[in-house]
């Protein structure tokens, strides 16, 4: 192991004065102690291969995220057709039903309808003469 002059024990927890007080002439000429990270310092970055699982895993999420979506709209689109389709049942219903009143309402189906339930007609009027 290699030392040279101004070497430092290295901390752990917190930074210390040296152990061996030299004076104020040996302090005031130690260099500061450097603040940046060892990977820094070595001149290390991330690596090529953690880059291209960082962007494999963004581009699976957000193709999960799109396809989530379409899957959203699709499912509001056939909601949004059987909807219609039932609107229109109901509609054609409430029409079959207007038909029919209409058609009942007529004073020659109320006859048909009163003769099937075995009414018969009216017989003639009695006229009583005014005294």
């Amino acid at each position: 192991m290699a030392v040279y002059q101004g070497a430092r024990q290295r901390t752990v927890v917190l930074p210390r004065r040296p152990r061996v007080d030299l004076g104020a002439a040996a302090v005031a000429a130690t260099l500061p102690r450097r603040r940046t990270r060892a990977a820094v310092r070595a001149r290390r970055g991330p690596s090529r291969m953690s880059v291209v699982l960082a962007a494999i895993v963004v581009a699976f999420a957000g193709a999960f995220f799109s396809l989530s979506q379409d899957i959203r709209v699709s499912a509001s689109g056939y909601e949004a057709d059987r909807l219609t389709t039932q609107h229109e049942r109901l509609e054609a219903r409430a029409n079959d039903l207007r038909n029919e009143l209409n058609r009942l309402g007529e004073a020659p189906a109320i006859r048909k309808l009163a003769i099937q339930a075995g009414l018969g007609p009216l017989p003639a009027p009695d006229v009583i003469p005014a005294r």
